[in-house]
């Protein structure tokens, strides 16, 4: 009889958000490759089914579904084994009671998109306009997430409660860190759902005023990059030091950058919106310059996790500034998927900074260099990163443990995943610098020669996403074999940081203190500019329905 340090009972609320994530993650997949074989003049839709129902479904699945119900069941999965051992009763309540807002949501949502009734694109930009279902399915999401977040909350609450005078674990802080993020962000999507979309859609108001809707939403729309990369972050904090038998370089240098991650990811969201009328040019400043601050907490990631590295490296005996390269464990799934990951943030990142700089967004804005940098961002130094999670997350919360064979084919997966990427990201960013336009199905533009250009590295986007979809089938096909694996006792690997690193300073932990740094920032880059669309909104726009 195997004796397993998880709460089962947390365990079934872990699998259950994972169980929906990799759902989605096949469903969006096989969306995103009908998508890369119609853009290359592959294949044509059969049964009326249209270009862009694919291109919303793929990105609603991929980029808010799969997301959102991997980081709440990583994140609470982390809280039950840092706070107390097992989630309080209220507390896995809550998580339950999110769990299906949030289920029920999704299946309206998709729901509508896939039967044609709301190719609005993951963005959902109006004037276009979905059913009202639509916006009332991705109210129920954000509400339903807010619940689980709450329900973080209040473990830690109840934590400090019961050990007064002691530093949160660096798991909960950062859970924390990243729900607050998610809460504060999501007011902005669920005022543009709540108060304009569903009154627009249902026909109560005639039209709507556009600016303040793509405002709203971007005001959500960058953090939401933040919301996925801080868990990669956590694991790649917390997790990896672990795993390679080494310790976390500063505790302290940790929470300082998920701190600044906070209080720099909400009010710069104008960044995405720079070659729209409309906004000062005061205001697209600021909020670009705000923008290049987030650059210094993940530096200082870098700094950390490659110090870590280092000095894991020569406690082993490695020797030379690379050295730690020969003893790292590259066998070892959790290790080299989340890795590649970080690696691959590198140009990743490097590409984000040409984004949000005025005159070079301006040459790369709307072309496919933005979709190949998000697939970069968020499709492999996330996805990767959860990949790695998911291969220790479900042994260490089912009471069973990770095979030679599973490790294994994690390893096969993990290359298939980045071979694939290296094909259609890096078409993606290279036909963006000639022009190629995002958001758009097969199209010669009438034999125009320049769209005749594009046509090979479309081809070189198929065979990207084709490869990628087999990553997918096996992805999701390990994420069920770990289901079935081998019972036993898979530790959950949390690491502890340097002796030498000192101590954690109280007022890291002083929760007060940032979120309010967090609201004056916001109120200081949005406060006059949403006053300016608010009074001055113009004739607004009524509703197109263009598929």
């Amino acid at each position: 009889m195997f004796e397993n340090k998880f709460d089962l009972k947390d365990g079934k609320l872990v699998v259950a958000h994972i169980i929906v994530a990799f759902l989605a993650l096949l469903i969006g997949g096989i969306a995103g490759l009908l998508q890369t074989l119609v853009k290359s003049g592959t294949v044509k839709l059969p049964y009326g089914i249209g270009y862009y129902e694919l291109l919303t479904a793929h990105g609603v699945l991929m980029a808010i579904v799969f997301t959102t119900y991997f980081i709440i069941g990583f994140l609470y999965s982390g809280i039950s084994y840092t706070l107390g051992g097992k989630l309080l009763p209220i507390v896995n309540r809550m998580g339950w009671l999110g769990f299906g807002l949030m289920t029920v949501g999704t299946a309206l949502g998709v729901a509508m998109v896939l039967t044609g009734k709301a190719s609005v694109l993951y963005t959902f930009y109006a004037p276009m306009k979905a059913s009202p279902y639509f916006y009332i399915g991705l109210a129920l999401l954000v509400v339903g997430s807010w619940i689980s977040g709450w329900g973080i909350f209040y473990q830690l609450k109840y934590w400090k409660k019961t050990h007064q005078g002691k530093l949160s674990p660096l798991f909960a802080f950062m859970a924390v860190i990243t729900f607050l993020m998610w809460q504060i962000a999501t007011i902005g999507v669920a005022a543009e759902v709540l108060i304009q979309l569903i009154p627009w859609s249902f026909g109560w108001v005639e039209t709507i005023n556009v600016m303040l809707s793509r405002t709203l939403f971007w005001y959500f729309g960058h953090p939401l990059v933040y919301f996925w990369l801080m868990p990669a972050y956590m694991c790649w904090y917390v997790i990896i030091p672990k795993i390679i038998g080494g310790k976390i370089y500063s505790d302290a240098l940790a929470r300082l950058s998920f701190i600044l991650l906070l209080l720099f990811s909400i009010p710069v969201g104008f960044h995405h919106q720079l070659m729209e009328p409309g906004i000062s040019s005061f205001w697209k400043y600021l909020q670009v310059v705000l923008t290049f601050m987030v650059v210094v907490p993940s530096l200082m990631t870098a700094f950390s996790l490659f110090a870590t590295f280092e000095i894991n490296g020569r406690a082993k005996g490695a020797k030379g500034l690379f050295g730690w390269i020969k003893v790292m464990p590259w066998k070892d799934v959790r290790f080299f998927a989340p890795f590649l990951g970080m690696l691959i943030f590198i140009p990743a990142g490097a590409g984000g900074l040409i984004n949000a700089s005025n005159q070079m967004n301006a040459v790369v804005h709307n072309t496919l260099w933005v979709t190949g940098h998000f697939h970069l961002t968020v499709a492999t130094s996330v996805a990767l990163t959860f990949f790695g999670i998911t291969y220790w997350l479900l042994p260490a919360v089912t009471g069973r443990v990770l095979t030679k064979r599973m490790n294994k084919l994690g390893i096969i997966q993990t290359i298939i995943w980045c071979v694939g990427m290296f094909f259609m990201s890096g078409a993606m960013h290279l036909v963006g610098l000639f022009g190629a336009p995002r958001r758009t199905a097969f199209t010669t533009y009438e034999g125009n020669a320049d769209a005749a250009s594009w046509m090979p590295y479309y081809v070189f986007m198929a065979i990207g996403g084709t490869v990628l979809f087999i990553g997918v089938l096996l992805m999701v096909y390990n994420v069920f074999a770990l289901l079935r694996a081998p019972k036993g006792v898979t530790e959950y690997p949390i690491g502890e940081a340097m002796e030498q690193a000192g101590e954690t300073p109280a007022y890291l932990d002083r929760w007060s203190v940032w979120i309010s740094l967090s609201v004056a920032l916001i109120l200081i880059a949005y406060t006059v500019p949403l006053m300016d669309m608010i009074m001055h909104p113009g004739v607004g726009s009524k509703g197109f329905i263009t598929w």
